[in-house]
């Protein structure tokens, strides 16, 4: 089989090294990927964006199956393109992919359907978001309504940063496009958890739970990141809260799409709050998670591209979807500087037995040579018995990997192992 993946981050490596795990690929092409995943995949340097390129590549070389894994591209309608062409996919068209592309389309579709969320309130109009925001309950949550990289929410503590915020997003037009439309939203307090979810739009098969750090220094302190490390599972997300997820959110969330005529097929991330009142979804996403996927997939004991291809085809019931009953570790190796301005070109030097284990986001090759080329430039995952023996590997192996102004936190996983995770 000939596999193509889109996309050129951390999560497309975790993705590419789990689908050669199946004997039956024998290629697989990553568009545009970066200079890590070469000992891995084909890269191509064809944009994710650049949809009519993709297809025509897919096209000539004959892929057999494609997985489209980041927001731009499956919110573009990347999948109804190569459909089109009869090349079966893993990702949602995107009718369904609006899921993420629209705030405002997910807050108002779980207001219809009665899926617990924020309170929350749309506006179109800058002068009038400002004024309900001068007597709005505070701390509040701004929210753009488009795709901003993950960077298009922000938590306003005080009145000040809330019409600072709204003034960047509508006016200043931080996100571009993205802030024309804006969600305001009742602040939410408790545990943060991820679950992502195998679906087909009428089998939900959801994947171990993990736990995000999304800032950038230790304790969450400083800005908001892509991500700079997960553990799974989350102590937070015992059974019984699970149970409750599936009742109250996941499954109303596949019924509430199809009766929108938005079936959803892939991988539909819940992002959940765990408060006093029940779990609350803070956000939606139409893809795996990054850096959530670099933990959740190395725990996958079914093999990824059979489920893949069951959920294309409708057939997920007809598949055991198994985690290993182990806990896992990723820490993110960042940039000096990140997430604001930083310098590129370091070599990065990777011990041979750490390779496996770590998978490439910011980095090129130059004459062989692996340099940093992002902000987010590698996470390490490491698997054991318990979650301080996985965060203790993974701590040990970042000590061995170096690249000039390397940056990372020291507290991965200690949130959790303060929450009762072993």
């Amino acid at each position: 089989m000939k596999v193509l993946v889109v996309g050129s981050g951390g999560r497309e490596h975790a993705i590419i090294k789990k689908i050669k795990e199946n004997k039956k690929v024998e290629t697989i092409y990553a568009l545009p990927g970066n200079g890590g995943m070469e000992k891995d995949a084909t890269c191509v340097n064809i944009g994710a964006t650049e949809l009519d390129k993709i297809v025509e590549f897919a096209v000539n070389n004959k892929i057999d199956y494609a997985v489209v894994a980041p927001d731009d591209p499956l919110v573009l309608g990347l999948v109804d393109l190569l459909e089109e062409k009869g090349i079966s996919c893993f990702g949602p068209r995107k009718n369904a992919a609006i899921i993420e592309g629209s705030k405002v389309f997910s807050k108002n579709l779980m207001k219809k359907y009665n899926i617990p969320t924020a309170e929350y309130e749309v506006f179109d109009d800058y002068e009038k978001a400002k004024e309900y925001l001068k007597t709005a309950p505070i701390p509040t949550v701004i929210k753009a309504d488009g795709l901003a990289l993950g960077k298009g929410v922000l938590i306003c503590l005080t009145r000040e940063e809330a019409l600072d915020g709204l003034k960047s997003i509508m006016l200043d037009k931080a996100f571009g496009k993205s802030g024309d439309n804006v969600v305001i939203e009742e602040f939410l307090e408790g545990p943060e958890v991820s679950v992502l979810a195998f679906t087909d739009g009428k089998t939900l098969a959801p994947m171990v739970s993990s736990m995000d750090h999304k800032r950038i220094g230790d304790n969450d302190t400083g800005l908001n990141t892509g991500g700079m490390g997960t553990v799974a599972p989350n102590p937070y997300y015992t059974e019984d809260i699970a149970k409750e997820c599936m009742e109250k959110i996941f499954i109303p969330t596949i019924d509430a799409m199809n009766k929108e005529n938005r079936t959803f097929k892939g991988c539909l991330y819940f992002g959940l709050m765990l408060t006093k009142k029940g779990p609350k979804v803070i956000e939606y996403n139409c893809r795996f998670g990054d850096p959530e996927t670099q933990v959740v997939l190395p725990l996958l004991k079914t093999d990824l591209l059979d489920v893949m291809m069951a959920t294309s085809n409708g057939e997920l019931d007809k598949i055991n979807v198994e985690f290993l009953s182990k806990h896992a570790c990723c820490v993110i190796m960042a940039s000096k500087g990140y997430p604001t301005s930083y310098k590129k070109g370091f070599e990065i030097e990777i011990p041979l037995d750490v390779e496996e284990r770590t998978f490439i986001a910011g980095a090129k090759l130059e004459d062989g040579v692996l340099k940093t080329s992002g902000g987010r430039v590698l996470g390490i995952t490491n698997i054991a018995d318990s979650l301080t023996e996985a965060i203790e590997k993974s701590y040990k192996d970042v000590d061995r990997v170096t690249f000039e102004g390397a940056t990372f936190r020291k507290d991965i996983g200690q949130k959790a192992l303060r929450a009762g995770g072993k």
